[in-house]
């Protein structure tokens, strides 16, 4: 069968890639398109129609800013789905720009199938039902989100979280330490995230703690569209290391996280790693954000849970001093820190086991094959 995945970021670059693994184990004759980043190309050995790096823009203000972009990328992916004529297009995440893509799709006799929810039942839940008329089958990542669907008559499939996919299939350096020449002291791990706008508003305060603990070694996590003369404009003549594509064996070592809100908080806590999570973005958009979000916490660990678990710091809060405080105590403080490992054991039982991406292509296939 044809499949059309679309992934405008770097989460759903490492989701795509690995449930296009399944769907060939699933389907050899599979042929694919695709629009996303590396790992999609790396997986179907083909260039992104479009890549991720010219699509992840954040924020009211930021997608206001990059409207023509953003209108060209559309008619440029309707036009080749259309060319392509796919059994199925495949969407994951990314709900400003997937939720088009389904309604032209859906007016154009293409299945749909939506893998990676959009966040509705955080804001805007009305959207539900659209997506009642224009998904065909919904596969979520989130325990909580099949009852959400519940509440509107939609049937969705639950997957289990593909993060756990990832992280067991990963295979751990055993020399990563001697490799990036940081065997001396404990590490911090800093995961600033993948898009410019939060780097350049996160990474100031992350790099302070530099001056607060000098016993420790800091280390970003570099993301795959930047390089690492980009982070030395923000790290300057200080000694603090940038890996890149080895973010899990960073957490691996690290002895505590300060990481920015996104994907990454829940693969520092399905990693067992004590974090701190911080988030800042334009105030305008924040502001509009706080009037819209129907949700208590922002971190997906916290989400899942459904109660406070790792402390969380959102625009002024988000300073060096606060998160020096966190961090101290996630390091020194052994009762604090027991409590987050156990918030971490929590959420593991509730995300279950790895299967998330041969589970979801086993379905597809099922939903795909003809009936008698």
């Amino acid at each position: 069968m044809k499949y059309y995945l679309i992934a405008g970021e770097t989460s759903g670059d490492l989701h795509g890639a690995n449930l296009i693994k399944a769907l060939k184990t699933e389907d050899p004759q599979a042929e694919f398109r695709i629009i996303g980043g590396d790992q999609m190309e790396a997986a179907t050995s083909q260039k992104a129609l479009i890549h991720t790096a010219d699509m992840a823009f954040m924020g009211f203000v930021e997608v206001v800013k990059n409207l023509r972009t953003i209108s060209k990328n559309l008619k440029k992916a309707k036009e080749d789905l259309f060319r392509y004529q796919p059994d199925t297009v495949i969407l994951i995440d990314f709900p400003g720009f997937n939720l088009k893509i389904a309604s032209f799709a859906k007016k154009n006799n293409i299945k749909v199938c939506y893998y990676i929810s959009p966040k509705i039942w955080a804001w805007n839940q009305g959207r539900v039902h659209k997506i009642k008329k224009i998904v065909d089958h919904m596969f979520c990542i989130l325990p909580f989100e099949v009852d959400f669907y519940k509440r509107f008559d939609m049937d969705v499939d639950y997957v289990g979280n593909p993060l756990l996919d990832a992280i067991d299939a990963y295979t751990f350096n055993p020399n990563f330490l001697a490799a990036n020449n940081l065997e001396n002291n404990p590490i911090i791990a800093l995961l600033p995230g993948s898009r410019k706008m939060e780097i350049e508003k996160i990474l100031p305060d992350m790099i302070e703690m530099y001056y607060a603990f000098p016993k420790h070694q800091l280390v970003i996590a570099g993301a795959p569209n930047f390089d690492e003369a980009y982070y030395r404009q923000f790290t300057g003549d200080l000694d603090i290391a940038v890996v890149f594509d080895q973010t899990y064996d960073l957490l691996h070592h690290a002895e505590a996280a300060v990481v920015t809100s996104g994907t990454a908080t829940l693969e520092t806590a399905i990693l067992k790693v004590p974090q701190v999570v911080v988030y800042k973005a334009n105030a305008l958009t924040i502001q509009i954000a706080r009037k819209l979000i129907k949700v208590k916490f922002i971190s997906l660990v916290n989400l899942i849970n459904g109660y406070l678990s790792v402390i969380e710091l959102i625009q002024k809060d988000c300073n060096p001093e606060a998160i020096r405080d966190e961090l101290d105590r996630l390091i020194n403080d052994p009762e604090h820190r027991a409590s987050v490992l156990e918030n971490y054991t929590i959420l593991a039982e509730k995300l279950g086991s790895p299967g998330a991406s041969a589970k979801t292509a086993k379905l597809i296939l099922n939903y795909l094959a003809p009936k008698n």
